[in-house]
């Protein structure tokens, strides 16, 4: 998929992070879509059909990201998502997308923990889209 016509949503209630992820995103050549949340995600997803989403976990709701997740997979299985999240350092509870039984009930192709290398970010980005 060519980058520049490749839309990003990008959803997460820390407006520092959001901004930067979308700053990074961009200056790889990528659109992005931006949501403060998890209901103005909802809201944008009525109208917009992202390439790709990037969540962070817990916004308005400790599962915010994984309620997201199951919403976009549902709507189309296709879009790779992403998770990023401090929920390990927050809470030491650890998820991961490697093991089977994590990925049936984690609707993501990806979990990362925030702090994320923007070189990181951008890999897992192309690798998705391919």
């Amino acid at each position: 998929m060519d980058k520049d016509k490749a839309t990003i949503l990008v959803v997460d209630d820390d407006i520092d992070i959001l901004e930067q992820t979308c700053l990074i995103l961009r200056s790889a050549g990528y659109k992005t879509l931006q949501a403060n949340g998890e209901s103005e995600a909802r809201e944008l997803l009525k109208s917009s059909r992202p390439d790709l989403a990037i969540l962070d976990l817990m916004m308005e709701h400790m599962d915010s990201g994984f309620i997201l997740s199951h919403q976009i997979k549902k709507m189309d299985p296709a879009i790779p998502v992403i998770i990023i999240s401090a929920v390990t350092s927050q809470t030491g509870m650890h998820f991961d997308t490697s093991e089977k039984n994590e990925r049936s009930w984690i609707k993501a192709d990806v979990f990362m923990a925030k702090g994320v290398r923007p070189e990181q970010l951008i890999g897992e980005v192309e690798r998705l889209l391919g």
